[in-house]
């Protein structure tokens, strides 16, 4: 009988595993042969990989190919707070973190003592020397990622122009907005399959797309020209108490810009940090009333359309004019003087009466022409268009008012552009910033020549434009502080008054210069604005020094010949005379 049972366990046990073995075999041919299509693609899916592949920015470099901007190899440095805490480390390692990282000791404790978690990043954008020295720490749990980061060298220089890419690599601002599509690159996709580890199978990938890298920005600025221009804006901000000062630098005849800067400015690798006020770009993005400068315009555009001649004479009523009810007044009192004196010695007055012989509708016609109330176009973000009313919504007054640069607002390459026009015997260029596009194959993919955008004036105009701009910096005018030695210097002052609300200011001022060198043979346009200096604030005592500092330099370093100037007149400390528009305004 004892024999018996144990012969049939022997035998319950035998069936019972042969049992499980052939329903384990079943399964298992049931699995692979079977119509499992929603386990499939279970397992599919837990194996599969689908990753995007990073890709840089492309760089911006100025015309020499100084590079501006670039994306620059860092690491962001990372925990796995599960290790950290379980192997008893958190102090020792919070604390070694945040010496090296110099963070707050309370913020990276918060996050290394998260047990639970397996990933916590500390820090974005280490510097690599900083990452090696903590991978030399070998602390268990923390682990670098690699990542780049946009970077500007030159910090502040250029940072209205170069603009700034955000923390997601997007640009968003300046060149970095504007030519965006052709920075960014295209990033690339990657399917393939991982094992039990989570390693990748590369021989199971199925799809690369590979990443375009960004393309390169060839710009027009010179950035030892720019390096000039904001070391001057910054001794004039601080002999001035000015609130603001930003210039231009263009080639007249072929509208690039070689240097723009403004002040106040901001580090472009700090720009989270920088309130939105100082990224205005004010040389293309304030409006102002231009006052006095805007004189040139109107004045070009009487000689053009023969309505005055250069010696015609016009009485400026000893410096008060009843117009329409209303008074005009000169800063100095003038009697008769002729056209070419009304410019030399920038009488309200004198601009008032030209601006009548032309009538509302011409003078309107040309002051479009020149490019006022429309974006220039340049190739920059955040341009404004400035003002310029329809003739229909003018008053009996405008028209003696627009003359001296009021009730119209502008940018300062408005009026840049506008006296470039005439430096350029009549032809209005569009300001241009960048110059090609190159991709990461050294292929050119954009290139961008300079563009005529019209003729307000006839050539003979635009001459004797030059030489009346001309004795605006000679003995008498009221630009003398912008002579440079050795060169003949054409220009225009300006001072404005800035409106308020009921009216105008008694004491804040926008002083400005624009000008072209050398006069007689015409190479650079630059205007220099200064916001609300004191004590001073007219254009000829104010700004055009600031000209002179910055042309001097330039031309030099451009290797622009002299032109056997005349020696540079020794000037008094007595304010040259210069235009206050009437405080009645």
């Amino acid at each position: 009988m004892i024999e018996r049972s144990h012969t049939g366990r022997i035998f319950f046990a035998i069936m019972t595993i042969a049992l499980l073995w052939m329903g384990l075999g079943v399964r298992l041919v049931y699995l692979h042969l079977g119509p499992n299509e929603g386990l499939r693609a279970r397992v599919e899916r837990i194996r599969a990989v689908e990753q995007e592949i990073p890709v840089g920015r492309g760089r911006i470099l100025d015309c020499h190919n100084n590079i501006l901007a670039l994306d620059l190899a860092v690491k962001d440095v990372c925990v796995d707070p599960k290790t950290i805490v379980s192997n008893g480390h958190l102090k020792v390692v919070g604390a070694h973190l945040a010496r090296m990282l110099q963070l707050d000791p309370a913020m990276v404790f918060s996050k290394l003592n998260r047990p639970t978690r397996r990933y916590e990043c500390v820090k974005k954008f280490v510097e690599e020397d900083t990452a090696k020295l903590i991978e030399r720490m070998q602390l268990k749990g923390v682990f670098m990622r690699d990542t780049t980061t946009r970077y500007y060298p030159h910090g502040p220089m250029m940072c209205h122009v170069l603009g700034f890419s955000n923390m997601e690599g997007v640009g968003s601002a300046g060149l970095e907005l504007k030519m965006n599509f052709y920075l960014r690159g295209r990033s690339g996709f990657r399917i393939s399959e991982k094992d039990g580890r989570r390693r990748e199978l590369y021989m199971h990938r199925r799809l690369e797309i590979n990443p375009q890298e960004g393309c390169d920005i060839y710009t027009t600025i010179d950035q030892n020209i720019q390096y000039i221009v904001e070391k001057t804006l910054d001794a004039a901000m601080v002999e001035h108490s000015a609130q603001g000062a930003w210039a231009i630098v263009e080639r007249v005849k072929t509208g690039e810009i070689l240097a723009m800067a403004c002040r106040p400015a901001y580090d472009l690798n700090d720009y989270r940090t920088t309130p939105a006020g100082k990224m205005l770009n004010r040389s293309i993005g304030y409006v102002y009333e231009p006052g006095s400068t805007f004189k040139v315009a109107v004045i070009a555009a009487a000689l053009n359309e023969g309505t005055v001649h250069p010696d015609q004479i016009f009485n400026c009523e000893n410096g008060r004019w009843i117009y329409q009810g209303r008074p005009l007044r000169d800063f100095h009192p003038y009697g008769m003087l002729s056209v070419a004196d009304i410019v030399k010695k920038s009488s309200n007055i004198g601009a008032a009466k030209v601006a009548l012989t032309l009538g509302e509708s011409r003078l309107e016609k040309y002051l479009r022409a020149f490019g006022f109330g429309k974006k220039t176009g340049i190739d920059l973000p955040g341009e404004e268009g400035g003002i310029l009313h329809q003739r229909a919504k003018w008053t009996s007054l405008s028209i003696s008012r627009i003359a001296m640069g009021h009730e119209v607002g502008v940018s300062s390459l408005q009026m840049l552009n506008m006296l470039c026009s005439i430096a350029n015997n009549g032809f209005l260029m569009r300001p241009m910033v960048v110059q090609r596009v190159v991709d990461a194959q050294n292929r050119t993919l954009a290139s961008f020549s300079p563009e005529v955008m019209g003729r307000p004036i006839r050539e003979e105009t635009a001459q004797k434009m030059q030489q009346l701009l001309t004795r605006v910096t000679e003995k008498g005018g009221t630009g003398t502080r912008a002579q440079v030695e050795g060169y003949h210097v054409g220009g225009k002052t300006g001072t404005a008054i800035k409106p308020i609300p009921g009216g105008y200011s008694h004491d804040r001022n926008i002083a400005s210069f624009v000008g072209f060198i050398p006069s007689d043979s015409p190479e650079l346009g630059i205007i220099v604005v200064i916001d609300e200096p004191q004590p001073l604030h007219t254009g000829g005592v104010v700004a055009a020094p600031v000209f002179r500092e910055i042309a001097s330099q330039v031309v030099r370093y451009l290797d622009i010949p002299p032109t056997d100037a005349e020696p540079v007149l020794v000037l008094d400390d007595t304010p040259p005379s210069d235009e206050i528009p009437d405080e009645n305004l």
